[in-house]
Formats: C-alpha cells, structure tokens, sequence
C-alpha cells in the first residue's frame, strides 16, 4: 500500500480509526529546527472531532506524542517518530456494517481488493488518518519559516462555500485573522451565519451536504515546481484528492478559463517580473512565479447519513441500511487545516529539492 507522502521531506503513517492509535514518520526534517510544539498541538485542535456542534461528536483529545527525532526542542535530522492515542471510539456504533456494504464509502472497494476489511469506522480509510497529516504539516510551516525569514511563505485556507451559500468576496479583501472566530471558518461574520444555520437545518435532516475550501499561499518563491511530471499544481491536486470526500480541485481562474478568451486570460507583466492580473494562480508552467498560489477545493456531502438508503451486503442481497454513530454533517470546516497542512507539506518538499541543486534559493 502507499503509505507514503513526499520526496524529500517524506510522512509516512500508520493506524485505523477504531485502532490504539495512529501516527507516522517523518523522514527528511531538517536538523536544528526549534519546534514550536504548542502551535503543533493547536492545529491538530483546529482538526480534531468533537470541537463544535456542527462537527461530529466523538471526544479526542488528539494529543500528539513524539517518539524521536527532537532533541531539547531541536529536530535532529533524523526521523521524527510520533503517534497519537485512539481514546474515545465506540466500535459497538459500526457492528451492523460488518456485513453490509455502505453507500458511496470505501467498504465494497476495500472489501473486493483485499478480500478483509476493518468495518469499525472505515478503518484506515477514516479521516482520523488526516490528523497525521495535521502533525507533520505544522512541522512542515515552522521549517518554512525557518527558511524563508525574510519573507515568510503564509498558508491561509478558508470556508468559501456550504451548498448554495458562497462567499464571493475576493481573498483580497477578506481578514484571515476571522477564520478562527466563527466554527464554521468562514472569514466574513454574516456569510459564517448563514452556513451555520443551513449546517444545522441539514443535520435535523439526518442528511449531509458539501462545500469547497479556499487556500492562499503568499510569498511563495519562484521557481517550485518541476515542468513536466511533477508540476506543482500537479502536487497540489494529488495531496487535496487524498483527502477523504474530495471531489474537485481548480487553481487560478480554474474551470472559469474555458470560457474566457485568452486575451483576457493573459497575465501580463510589469518590468519586475510580477504580474497585472494572477488567473495563473500563481503558476505557470508547472513552476510558481512568484505571485500569490489560490486554489480552491470541492468536498461532496459525508456518505453516512441517518436516514435509510438501500444497498448490498457481502452476498449480493439488497438490505436496508440506517446511519449509526457520530459523523460530521459537513466535513468542509474541520477540512481546513487538513487543506493548509498538505500544501505545507508540498511546498516545503519543492523548497528541499530546489535546495539540493540551487543554493540561492
């Protein structure tokens, strides 16, 4: 299985959702980089379930422990072992799915591959397994800062959407110090409401519903990214799609340049090399140039609902099926440091790389 994330800077993790616990391996950290374990531990918080009544439930405390690879706050240079403890799951709320396949999760698909499957939870395909990257991705923007300290590359992801219920402001003109003031994180206080209040309608419901996160990487030096195989854009769509219930991914002016001229779509120059417009997102070429990386991603609604919907079980018979357990009615705000944490990761392993081969980057 591909456990495995990066080149350089490498995550490799481990665990289930209903297991003792889940963890990783971060390979490639480079040596004497002073941690912050206190904002480790707060975005890891920003994920972690049970955090507001739009989110799902389950109580953890999501404490990360680190085995090795820190010495007197200071990475080592060598792996950094950590792990965080399963203490709050009811294995008990998923014995009716044992046998039964659930709608649009990855049961039928593990099930057919492996011929076994841990029905607690999803097992390794539960979004517990995001926490991991949670860790590794705020180790990943401390050593962002540490090589960037002139001009430090910032990471700001955000709600832009819940249903039919979209924030149209540009990033521009949004305070991303607002993310963190409403549960939902949304930056605009009067758009945060309204997705609330549809958040909560839909939950009573027992149904689930979908949005889009936006994310803002500025400062972002020229030249990441390679111009064939391993774009940067290409990099980036590969770690938001692993994420669990992504189902889109655009950057720039995305889906929106089909129907632009391309005259319009240009991004012109100015004598320093940045640009009057940024529909490139940032990226041209597969390489960054430079300008602001904006993307944004789409995640369809959570697959368990509490509602009955037909389906099969391992015999091919069809059966009625009822959601059980504690689930996220909306996954998008609890996705929004997983989108932040994955694009550190992908920009700090271009930065290593660019380094082993540049010196003046």
């Amino acid at each position: 299985m591909h456990n495995s994330f990066g080149n350089i800077f490498k995550l490799t993790t481990f665990g289930e959702s209903h297991g003792t616990a889940i963890g990783g391996i971060i390979d490639g950290c480079p040596a004497g980089i002073l941690l912050d374990f206190e904002q480790i531990q707060t975005e890891l918080n920003r994920r972690k379930p049970g955090q507001s009544k739009i989110t799902t439930q389950r109580k953890e405390a999501d404490e990360v422990i680190f085995l090795s690879g820190i010495f007197e706050g200071k990475t080592t240079g060598t792996p950094i072992g950590f792990q965080i403890q399963n203490t709050n799951q009811k294995s008990r709320d998923y014995t009716h799915n044992n046998e039964v396949f659930r709608p649009s999760h990855a049961d039928f698909t593990y099930q057919k591959k492996y011929g076994i499957r841990d029905f607690r939870g999803g097992g390794r395909s539960s979004a517990r397994e995001t926490a991991n990257w949670v860790v590794a991705g705020a180790i990943a923007k401390q050593v962002l800062k540490y090589f960037t300290t002139n001009k430090s590359i910032t990471i700001n992801a955000y709600t832009s959407s819940i249903g039919s219920i979209f924030l149209v402001k540009p990033y521009q003109d949004l305070d991303f110090g607002k993310v963190e003031s409403n549960i939902v994180r949304c930056p605009d206080t009067k758009v945060a409401e309204e997705m609330i209040s549809l958040i909560h309608k839909i939950r009573k419901e027992g149904d689930t519903i979908g949005g889009t996160v936006t994310c803002i990487a500025k400062n972002v030096p020229v030249g990441l990214g390679e111009p064939i195989f391993n774009k940067l854009q290409a990099q980036l769509a590969k770690a938001m799609f692993s994420i669990n219930a992504v189902k889109g991914f655009e950057y720039g002016a995305g889906f929106c340049s089909t129907s632009m001229k391309g005259s319009n779509h240009n991004d012109l120059f100015y004598a320093d090399g940045t640009t009057k417009t940024n529909l490139s997102g940032g990226i041209q070429g597969g390489i960054s140039n430079g300008m602001d990386i904006y993307f944004r991603v789409a995640f369809k609604p959570v697959a368990t609902i509490m509602q009955e919907q037909q389906t099969i079980d391992k015999d091919g018979n069809m059966v009625t099926l009822q959601g059980k357990g504690r689930h996220d009615p909306c996954v998008v705000p609890r996705a929004v440091p997983i989108v932040e944490a994955l694009t550190a990761l992908v920009l700090l392993d271009f930065l290593l790389l660019d380094k082993t081969r540049n010196t003046s980057v």
